[in-house]
């Protein structure tokens, strides 16, 4: 893996919040833009990167609560 990714993963797992936040609002954007046609495969693909990173996805988190 290259320098970049495994300074991205180090960085995503210690601000697990602030990366979380940011792929919500890249998901929310990508699914205004393409009108909702294609909201499953954007919530996977945004399930992917947070566990490629090492994200606690903190929406799911909180909803079993």
């Amino acid at each position: 893996m290259s320098d970049f990714m495994d300074e991205a993963k180090n960085l995503a797992s210690e601000h697990s919040d602030i990366a979380d936040q940011g792929l919500d609002q890249a998901a929310d954007m990508a699914k205004e833009k393409t009108g909702g046609r294609f909201d499953s495969q954007i919530e996977g693909a945004e399930g992917k990167a947070e566990d490629y990173l090492g994200v606690q996805d903190q929406d799911n988190q909180n909803q079993g609560q």
